[in-house]
């Protein structure tokens, strides 16, 4: 763990403490010696040394823990964890065009592949980031890149078949990539049948290298194909081999939902990775709660005079 300042010329405040620990007690003696002069036997009573001591080094150590705090803040403290992470940031495309409805891979296409991915997040370690979005003839933003796999497992949940036709796997990478920048390493998993009727697949392939996206697919789908609504599906494999090989990525050719399950376990490779904590809000939060504590106190309990 590597504690670190964006703003180490903040830490300058810290010089405050001696002269605030200086005048604390110049304070407490001037008090003292007012007490003793004007008070009467009860209130000399409520003011022997040992007791007013007592009470004002508590608020002297809270004065000067609220100081420390805010130094820290406004330095911008934050702290480099080392994790055993993935190496990149995910972005997890999913077909939802009525193609993915069809009963070759059981339940469906589109339900065994949501199942794949929700226990592809289960694995993943912790700082991973990833997010989700649904296709069809438009994509859809489920979930934007996070580090919460709750939120990212229910995103995937909820994807339900497609009322809009066709099947734009561009859009799907325009979207993704979109979605993954400022990110250290990009990488998209697109779940499709590979039947793309809108656009072109080198439209999409260019976007993704101009952009640094790495695109791994995973064909889902038998060749003798499955039954829909509107007829038979097959997978189209060959747009997705050009996708995958022309950015770098994976392709999968899935028939089995075993075999799903392994293609996502192929694609994740693991890294020693930093994470970096801000601690800057915390920080702050906790000088104003110490401020409130010192101001009841001052007002009630450590009240010196009535």
């Amino acid at each position: 763990m590597i504690i670190q300042f964006a703003k180490p010329n903040y830490l300058i405040l810290l010089a405050l403490l001696p002269f605030v620990i200086l005048v604390h007690f110049f304070l407490l003696k001037k008090k003292r010696a007012f007490a003793l002069k004007f008070a009467n036997f009860d209130a000399l009573a409520r003011v022997k040394g040992a007791d007013l001591l007592s009470k004002n080094i508590v608020i002297l150590l809270i004065t000067m823990l609220m100081i420390i705090l805010l130094s820290f803040s406004l330095a911008g403290m934050s702290i480099d964890r080392v994790l055993y992470s993935s190496a990149s940031s995910f972005v997890i495309a999913i077909d939802s065009s009525r193609s993915m409805e069809a009963t070759d891979i059981q339940p469906n296409r589109l339900e065994a592949a949501k199942e794949a991915a929700i226990g592809f997040v289960d694995g993943l370690p912790d700082g991973t980031r990833l997010g989700v979005i649904s296709f069809s003839g438009n994509s859809f933003i489920e979930q934007e890149v996070t580090g919460d796999k709750s939120l990212a497992k229910q995103a995937i949940n909820d994807i339900s078949l497609s009322s809009i036709g066709g099947t734009d796997l561009g859009d799907a990478v325009y979207t993704a990539s979109n979605l993954l920048k400022g990110e250290d390493l990009k990488s998209v998993i697109l779940i499709s049948d590979g039947n793309i009727n809108v656009g072109t697949v080198q439209e999409l392939i260019d976007y993704a290298n101009d952009n640094g996206v790495i695109v791994h697919t995973i064909g889902i789908g038998t060749e003798i194909g499955g039954e829909t609504s509107y007829g038979s599906s097959k997978v189209d494999k060959e747009s997705l081999q050009a996708i995958a090989y022309q950015t770098k990525g994976g392709f999968f050719e899935i028939g089995t939902k075993s075999s799903l399950v392994e293609s996502f376990s192929s694609i994740l490779q693991l890294k020693f990775k930093k994470i970096k904590l801000n601690l800057t809000p915390y920080l702050s939060l906790a000088a104003l709660i110490l401020f409130v504590i010192q101001y009841l106190l001052i007002n009630t309990r450590y009240r010196i005079f009535p």
